[in-house]
């Protein structure tokens, strides 16, 4: 699998909790993973339960067999004073930009440049070797802003352009954009099931291709268990249109009312009768979601990129439910261990 694993989504598909059990996943067998984090928002500490991260690589996890996950948050300030240790040994003077605010000032009036900053960071990560010349991580996993942003923060040689045509800037973009466009970068979106999650996914896969940019997988996220099997659904889909139409909440094949209140009062339900209305009610609701949800696979289907799915957690995610979706991914990814 590609070495720099972008995971992006609109607000509210649970993007960070995705990225983080990819990171999981990628570390099985004995892996190593950075998982990194560039809105500022601390999500990802709070998802593994530590305090809030320092920009400093960080082990957070123990993946299945015994592989690691580290992680870190960038800070485009702390970045910029790295950048400027690197390319001009700046040291002390450039701390002292920074209590003067100009560092501040750069990474706010240039936009383009905190990207760079950034994704750069990033790539270093995915790039950077040991002294024995292996790779000190297999695979960086970037929980990267939301989707309707997601192609112009990569894109950040287009960003600097206007900026810096030449110099250390300017070789900086070109240097993260060759680590972007080539086959080591993987950009992934995550969706719901839903209209306008889905609808945003087409617009985003369509901005990424426009730009080159790598399109690796949909991730359908918080897919809810089907309830009723395609006999039922169409039973109650018909229930429901017909009281719409201002008839009883039946299945069309005749009453089953009563057939519903003799099994719920043979398992010992009190009421059962009054209980009826209702049941018959929350599956012609389940009914339509199904019929909505396959509208949605189809336009996904359209897309021309993989898609896979993983459960709702009905708990809530916690670590454990991180653990659970890393396993969900490894499985619907095929993730070798190799």
């Amino acid at each position: 699998m590609s070495r720099l694993q972008v995971v992006s989504g609109k607000g509210g598909t649970g993007k960070t909790t995705v990225a983080a059990a990819l990171a999981l996943a990628l570390a099985a067998e004995g892996k190593r993973t950075l998982l990194v984090e560039v809105e500022g928002r601390q999500g990802i500490a709070q998802l593994f339960g530590t305090e809030a991260l320092p920009y400093e690589e960080r082990k957070i996890a123990v993946a299945p067999g015994g592989g690691e996950v580290y992680a870190l948050a960038i800070d485009a300030e702390l970045a910029l004073l790295d950048y400027l240790q690197m390319f001009y040994k700046l040291g002390a003077a450039g701390r002292a930009l920074r209590k003067l605010g100009a560092i501040d000032f750069a990474t706010t009036v240039a936009p383009g440049v905190r990207d760079v900053l950034l994704t750069g960071k990033a790539c270093e990560a995915v790039r950077r070797k040991d002294r024995s010349g292996r790779f000190v991580y297999d695979h960086v996993v970037m929980d990267a802003p939301p989707t309707g942003r997601v192609t112009r923060f990569l894109n950040v040689n287009d960003e600097v352009a206007g900026l810096a045509r030449m110099g250390p800037v300017h070789h900086q973009a070109q240097s993260v954009m060759r680590v972007i466009k080539s086959p080591e970068t993987a950009v992934h979106l995550v969706t719901l099931l839903e209209e306008m999650p889905v609808q945003e996914t087409a617009d985003g896969v369509e901005e990424l291709r426009a730009a080159g940019l790598p399109v690796g997988n949909v991730l359908v996220n918080m897919v809810r268990p089907r309830l009723l099997d395609e006999d039922a659904v169409r039973a109650a889909t018909a229930g429901a249109a017909r009281a719409e139409a201002g008839g009883a909440v039946r299945a069309p094949s005749g009453d089953r009312r009563a057939d519903v209140a003799r099994a719920l009062a043979a398992a010992g339900v009190g009421g059962a009768e009054q209980l009826v209305d209702p049941l018959f009610a929350q599956a012609a609701e389940h009914a339509r979601r199904v019929e909505l949800e396959r509208e949605q696979r189809e336009a996904l289907a359209k897309l021309r990129v993989p898609a896979y799915e993983l459960p709702l957690l009905g708990g809530g995610v916690d670590l454990a439910g991180l653990y659970h979706l890393a396993r969900e991914l490894r499985r619907e990814l095929g993730v070798s261990d190799a």
